[in-house]
């Protein structure tokens, strides 16, 4: 497998164009030296600039997946290069250009050695999608509330353990952890001090637990109805969880796995109807079972998995652990299910995403300047042809 040799300068035409906030047609995507140069009218494109006709297809800005353990029996925590490879050309076959490996609760020393193998590969990167950097999700988890996490490695930020982790800040991206554990607190302005996105998840908090991390940096609450705490009666009194935060606090940006497995159509109707797909951002959150048939068995972390009607599954089938299913399925489930319109399930998908790590300014929409990471889309979401940095990319090769 490899990358082709870098493109000249390339006009995508005769497509419907997904930009950030309309969908076009008629109009072409000019590309050179790695960038988008313009969205413009096939006729003021340079004469000798070569065309590429997409036959009507859907031309999307790559997809940014800012969730993902795994794909195709690897995963992220595995910390070696040969399981990243995997992972990232998976990704790139589907659209995803950019992403974050998301590490797993385990122990100390391996998600260390994830994130060693992280800085490594973003040092010299290679085929695949680009590894934008780390979202650590894990181990500072209310045990409650630990979904498919190993319980067994769990921990509290009190015990001063996560500096060995904030010691790569340079590529951690996300740091996910729940705010209503001892230490939380100091642990969120630590992340803020250090430009990390502290986000919360996995969680038994209250409201009140969680508030006044807002002031203090939090602004991002992982995967919508999955790990998060909901409405407790304490007497007479009505105590309001992680979700209705979720669904009300009106700066925070929130994920949702939209596999059509995790949650049903009404309560994925419900989050984007509250949150809208400026903060709402899609994520796969897909496992090393991505790719894998019914039955097949995968790990992420210390735990062992399987595969189960197209979903990860805990071994007793008592609960979900991680999707299946990558990132351009999904934006066709949102649409297909929820009616969401084209323009805004791509950009919960790809903009939204970016912008929640800050990189907005580079990736996630068609727009002049920005890096040329484009997908041609088939009208069910398969991509036909993936351009990564200007790059047609092709994995047929050995």
């Amino acid at each position: 497998m490899q990358m082709l040799p870098p493109s000249p300068p390339v006009a995508l035409v005769n497509g419907t164009l997904v930009l950030p906030d309309r969908v076009v047609n008629g109009q072409a995507l000019y590309v050179a030296e790695g960038r988008i140069r313009a969205v413009c009218a096939p006729d003021e494109l340079p004469g000798a600039v070569a065309r590429v006709d997409v036959g009507g297809r859907v031309i999307a800005p790559g997809l940014v997946d800012i969730h993902i353990h795994g794909a195709e029996g690897a995963s992220f925590n595995e910390a070696h290069e040969e399981a990243f490879a995997t992972v990232l050309r998976a990704n790139a076959r589907a659209g995803v250009t950019s992403l974050l490996a998301t590490s797993a609760t385990a122990p100390m020393a391996q998600l260390v050695a994830c994130l060693e193998t992280a800085k490594t590969w973003m040092s010299s990167p290679r085929a695949g999608a680009n590894l934008l950097g780390v979202h650590v999700e894990g181990p500072y988890f209310a045990p409650s509330q630990a979904g498919a996490q190993d319980p067994a490695n769990l921990r509290v930020p009190s015990d001063g353990r996560y500096e060995e982790l904030l010691a790569f800040h340079e590529i951690i991206r996300i740091f996910t952890f729940a705010p209503e554990l001892p230490g939380a607190q100091q642990l969120t302005q630590r992340l803020a001090q250090l430009g990390i996105v502290a986000a919360a998840g996995h969680s038994a908090a209250r409201e009140e637990e969680i508030v006044p991390h807002f002031l203090l940096g939090l602004r991002h609450m992982i995967h919508i109805w999955s790990g998060q705490s909901s409405t407790v009666r304490e007497g007479p009194w009505r105590k309001p969880g992680m979700l209705e935060v979720s669904l009300t606090a009106p700066n925070v940006t929130v994920e949702m796995i939209a596999d059509g497995k995790h949650l049903p159509p009404t309560l994925m109707r419900l989050a984007y109807g509250c949150i809208g797909a400026e903060r709402l951002c899609l994520i796969s959150d897909a496992t090393s079972g991505a790719g894998l048939a019914d039955g097949a068995r995968y790990r992420m972390g210390e735990m062992e998995y399987v595969v189960g009607d197209g979903v990860g599954m805990l071994l007793d089938y008592t609960a979900f652990a991680g999707s299946t299913t990558l990132l351009n399925r999904m934006v066709k489930v949102v649409m297909d299910q929820l009616g969401v319109p084209l323009v805004e399930a791509v950009r919960m998908a790809s903009l939204t995403p970016a912008r929640v790590i800050g990189m907005d300014g580079r990736k996630g929409s068609l727009e002049a300047g920005k890096d040329a990471d484009v997908v041609v889309f088939e009208a069910d979401f398969n991509p036909w042809r993936v351009m990564i940095g200007g790059q047609w990319y092709d994995d047929s090769h050995t």
